[in-house]
């Protein structure tokens, strides 16, 4: 019988390990399973974009998967069983149970309401392709009125900042707001915050500092000071979570819902269970948890895939880097910032700015997309045979 591999997510994470499981391991050996509710391969980094109103790729994930084997399944993950190794999932039909031998957990975050009312009912996000849709309709309906429409985009974390400078850019004739927290750009190095500073006020970006939100409403925001802020369409960017499917399935994890796992990417709790990508808490190489990024995607996955191929092989796991090294920022089609961060993730003073970190930016996507959109290229053509050995053998020969 065919060990049952499942890998619940093709995003940046669980698309990359289920292509590259599939080019290193032996199809006479294992079955490969992707579970995804999406039929299209989603740029999770440019939804602002797409919000915006620019015209963003998703390939579709059958063609991304064709020739390697991997069976799709279209589905929505709903329940996790992990001892009696099945996952239930709801599609069109129904729905079933996928049983597996082995399972990578790659379902991403979605945005974080943190309990502040209203934010469900009346707030838009980018965490995902039908939000930035759903966004996209609202600023064209807001572009089509006689009267200049508001937009105030609530979080000033990377998200927030790429989102208000990416609407602002767009559509001059919008009203565009971002509300922060603390300081505006307050991880970066002066230089760099500087910059941002400047990009807001060419871009005509109104910035309201050391302001929390209590309440969204339909046609307002409603502050902690007592401040009521106008708004024709609210922006919630003010975090992320993972869904709750990895702690009610009995899987070990944080107080937020995120999968412990080891340096291999291994639940500490289950042995066959593996976890990548927003879904992993994973301490990176510098001591700290990895921040939920695109970055931190592709060093879990790249950490898991060697995991699992060295278990299920009886070869040697490598150590694959977990490295955070600084953040990139768009403001905008023709402006960036590529900030780069020490061993204690603060701020260095170097940085870059200008149209050279917008490029750099643009790269760095446009390389994600056509790695994830070719999941087996430039991969040894040799298949792993699987070995039988205990479980703790391929343990002993971790590097």
């Amino acid at each position: 019988m065919k060990h049952r591999i499942v890998v619940l997510g093709a995003g940046y994470a669980g698309a990359y390990v289920a292509g590259t499981l599939a080019r290193r391991l032996s199809p006479a050996d294992t079955e490969i399973t992707v579970v995804s509710a999406e039929p299209d391969f989603v740029q999770r980094l440019r939804l602002h974009q797409l919000a915006a109103g620019q015209e963003i790729k998703a390939p579709p994930l059958a063609d991304v998967f064709v020739g390697t084997g991997i069976r799709l399944r279209l589905a929505r993950v709903t329940a996790v069983d992990p001892e009696r190794q099945v996952v239930a999932v709801a599609d069109a039909e129904g729905g079933g149970e996928l049983g597996y031998d082995t399972l990578l957990y790659a379902l991403g975050s979605h945005a974080a309401d943190h309990g502040v009312p209203g934010v469900a009912e009346h707030a838009f996000d980018v965490s995902s392709r039908p939000a930035a849709l759903r966004l996209r309709e609202r600023l064209d309906s807001l572009s089509r009125r006689d009267e200049d429409g508001s937009v105030l985009v609530v979080g000033d974390g990377l998200t927030g900042i790429e989102t208000a400078t990416e609407i602002a850019e767009s559509r001059p004739g919008l009203s565009v707001a971002l509300v922060a927290r603390g300081e505006l750009g307050a991880p970066l190095s002066a230089g760099a915050r500087s910059h941002l500073r400047r990009a807001c006020d060419r871009l005509g970006i109104t910035v309201l500092e050391h302001t929390s939100v209590e309440a969204v409403e339909a046609t307002r925001v409603l502050c902690a000071d007592g401040t009521a802020l106008a708004s024709d369409a609210t922006v919630w960017t003010a975090g992320f979570a993972v869904s709750p499917i990895a702690a009610t399935s009995g899987l070990e994890v944080t107080e937020n819902g995120r999968i412990v796992v080891d340096r291999t990417m291994r639940s500490v709790s289950h042995p066959n269970v593996y976890a990548a990508g927003d879904s992993a808490y994973a301490i990176g190489d510098n001591g700290r948890p990895l921040p939920m990024s695109c970055a931190s995607a592709g060093y879990t996955g790249m950490q898991a895939t060697s995991a699992i191929v060295g278990r299920l092989t009886g070869r040697k796991i490598p150590n694959t880097k977990l490295d955070y090294l600084g953040n990139h920022i768009s403001l905008g089609r023709r402006d960036g910032i590529l900030q780069m961060v020490d061993g204690e993730a603060q701020a260095k003073p170097k940085y870059v700015v200008g149209r050279k970190a917008a490029r750099i930016k643009a790269g760095i996507l446009k390389m994600s997309l056509w790695t994830t959109s070719h999941p087996t290229f430039g991969l040894p053509k040799l298949k792993r045979h699987l070995a039988a050995v205990p479980d703790g053998a391929a343990e002993r020969m971790v590097a």
